[in-house]
């Protein structure tokens, strides 16, 4: 049984920390899936983790799909939210209502995740009205990188921090069960949970959210070309890989690998 969105807003109710983590493949689902995390983000960000571009903006639709769909292969009983992608959900209704539609049909999705504030809201609510659970997500949004100018802490004025509360108010009444809160300074974000019945869901956004969301390959060391200040690194597999990989292509080159162990052998009739 997936956990549901109102399992995710019981946690709130309760005081117990939402854990979510990215995850963009079958594998990787499986091993989140099988440790007891309560959501998994099917991030845009696989534009840069996965298929290399400079940003999450090239992504497309069938990219995300296909993503999204291996993820929920291996997500048994964890939320899985897709994220869509840019001008999927902002050029007009009828294609946002489509495409949203598509993550729950073909891929198996349990909802969806849009960037902005009050200009999606009314997306949002079409959305919800559909049956389509929708989460929120403000501050430093990544499909916007180019009129924000930069990967930068938003709300850090009383005029910006003003307007993130507005924009978490509307997204809830439009019918946003929860918000992502990217890049946001920690007495802001604390003062949005404190005015929200939904969850909030932190990413460089402080303690006080009511859950933490991190990029998986941030936190395992995999993706070595940036490192945000707001990840901790718990393991640093890429230089594990590395040796891994050097140790068996020493091996292959030194004719050592395979042996007899690794190998078969025709068994005759006697």
């Amino acid at each position: 049984m997936k956990t549901s969105i109102h399992k995710l807003s019981k946690m709130k109710e309760h005081d117990e920390p939402i854990a979510m983590v990215t995850a963009y493949d079958f594998t990787s689902a499986r091993i989140i899936d099988d440790i007891g995390f309560d959501a998994i983000l099917v991030g845009d960000s696989l534009s840069q983790i996965m298929l290399g571009n400079d940003t999450t903006i090239p992504l497309t639709i069938d990219e995300a799909l296909m993503h999204t769909r291996s993820v929920v292969r291996g997500a048994k009983s964890t939320h899985v939210v897709a994220d869509m992608p840019f001008l999927s959900y902002n050029s007009s209704i009828d294609r946002s209502i489509l495409n949203a539609g598509r993550f729950l049909k073909e891929a198996g999705a349990q909802s969806v995740k849009l960037e902005g504030g009050h200009h999606i809201c009314e997306t949002v609510k079409l959305l919800v009205s559909c049956g389509i659970p929708v989460m929120g997500h403000i501050g430093l949004t990544p499909q916007s990188i180019n009129q924000i100018g930069g990967h930068k802490v938003q709300g850090k004025s009383k005029k910006q921090a003003d307007r993130l509360i507005d924009e978490a108010i509307a997204l809830e009444h439009a019918g946003a069960y929860a918000i992502v809160l990217e890049l946001i300074p920690t007495e802001v974000s604390k003062q949005i949970t404190s005015k929200l019945k939904i969850p909030t869901i932190g990413i460089g956004a402080g303690i006080d959210c009511d859950g933490q969301i991190q990029v998986m390959h941030d936190i395992l060391g995999l993706f070595e070309l940036f490192t945000p200040k707001h990840t901790k690194q718990y393991v640093n597999l890429a230089e594990q890989t590395r040796n891994g990989l050097k140790e068996y292509l020493n091996e292959v080159k030194g004719k050592t690998f395979p042996n007899n162990s690794h190998s078969f052998s025709v068994q005759y009739d006697s």
